[in-house]
């Protein structure tokens, strides 16, 4: 099947073979002409199920064989990613919100703690807050901003919108037993970047990308974020990221 779907505003084509795939970015679909183009193949879903295999026998647990669904999901979702890397569009592992109409991005590893931040703020804050995306945001150069956008893969919580918002800052979330955030030199930004946005293998798609990485270090504000797991932790984070 063919259709066309919609993602940091770059409509792109996709051909899959999977009715529920088409269903998974149903909220994204669109009738703009499509300005890229991604369709799985066998080899794409033979490398998926080989890198599931190897993250597997990394964390130590036994590989369950998948639905060949679950498998060209995966594959879509690493060719979209490249396919809007000539559109100025990165992702970021991370736990997007939006916070008074600007975007608030965690970064941590998993299970560090990112998307219980983000769940704290909504607590804290109420309707002044909702989500964008909880694991795989988009990442977009618009003029002399950063954009980001929601996408349909969202973490084990589903929590998402197809939105977009100008980013405001990206806070390395670890924890402590206390609350206290400061922002984060060049250095360390660029580290945070690098350990979790996408980087593709082709060396020149490689480059791009850093080049791509280094002008939204350019536009964007970058923290870390020292804390434990009660709401002080939310009013300290924004304290340090809006100045209130």
């Amino acid at each position: 099947m063919t259709f066309t779907a919609e993602l940091a505003g770059v409509p792109v084509q996709v051909k899959c073979r999977f009715e529920e795939n088409r269903d998974f970015l149903a909220n994204y679909l669109t009738d703009r002409e499509p300005k890229a183009a991604v369709e799985p193949s066998e080899d794409d879903l033979r490398r998926t199920r080989l890198e599931m295999d190897r993250m597997a026998e990394r964390q130590g647990f036994r590989y369950e064989r998948v639905a060949d669904s679950y498998l060209e999901n995966n594959a879509l979702h690493r060719l979209i990613v490249q396919a809007l890397l000539p559109f100025g569009v990165l992702l970021l592992h991370g736990s997007a919100l939006c916070m008074d109409g600007e975007a608030v991005i965690f970064t941590a590893p998993s299970g560090t703690g990112k998307s219980t931040q983000a769940r704290l703020w909504r607590e804290a804050f109420g309707d002044r807050v909702w989500m964008i995306n909880d694991d795989k945001p988009l990442l977009r150069l618009s003029e002399d901003r950063v954009m980001v956008h929601g996408s349909p893969w969202d973490g084990k919580h589903r929590l998402s919108r197809n939105v977009s918002a100008p980013l405001k800052a990206v806070i390395r979330v670890r924890r402590s037993e206390g609350n206290r955030i400061a922002p984060l030199t060049r250095d360390e930004a660029f580290l945070l970047m690098a350990k979790h946005s996408w980087m593709p293998e082709d060396p020149e798609e490689a480059k791009r990308t850093m080049a791509l990485r280094q002008e939204m270090l350019d536009r964007a504000a970058f923290y870390g974020l020292e804390c434990n797991m009660s709401p002080e932790a939310a009013k300290t984070a924004y304290r340090g990221v809006f100045g209130c």
